[in-house]
């Protein structure tokens, strides 16, 4: 499995956000500029993020983007699957029920659905808000004397 560039982006755009919130709607440009993506992609991306209840978007003057909700409710496994679609490691495991017409004798299907569900549960199981903390903390310890 890769991660694509829209679902890392995506990711690096809703930690802005949610680094951010203090400040109100965020215009696309200030975190294009921040995070040192182009706007036409983060447009690309917001298109695909405004189909979910992720985002609350203002027009106008103060126009922008904030999160409908807190960060520590945004799961990292959660935001690539609207943006890369499946996580699975191989196709089969794109649907449940499963499809494939060898599942009944396939010798690896073990082992692809054990590595899905270590996929899922390790992503399923960071927030945005953790991913904040962890940068925090590593911040946090780096000091000189």
């Amino acid at each position: 499995m890769k991660i694509s560039t829209r679902g890392r982006y995506a990711l690096r755009m809703l930690l802005d956000l949610a680094e951010h919130s203090n400040d109100g709607y965020i215009a696309l440009k200030d975190i294009a500029e921040r995070q040192g993506i182009s706007k036409k992609y983060l447009e690309q991306i917001v298109s695909i993020l405004n189909k979910t209840d992720i985002l609350k978007t203002n027009r106008g003057f103060q126009g922008g983007y904030m999160l409908s909700q807190t960060p520590d409710k945004y799961t990292v496994g959660h935001i690539l699957r609207i943006t890369e679609g499946s996580l699975a490691p191989v196709a089969c495991l794109d649907y449940e029920p499963n499809t494939c017409e060898r599942k009944d004798e396939c010798i690896t299907l073990p082992l692809w659905q054990g590595l899905n569900r270590v996929i899922c549960e390790y992503l399923d199981n960071i927030t945005l808000q953790d991913l904040i903390n962890q940068q925090k903390n590593l911040y946090a310890n780096d000091y000189v004397i």
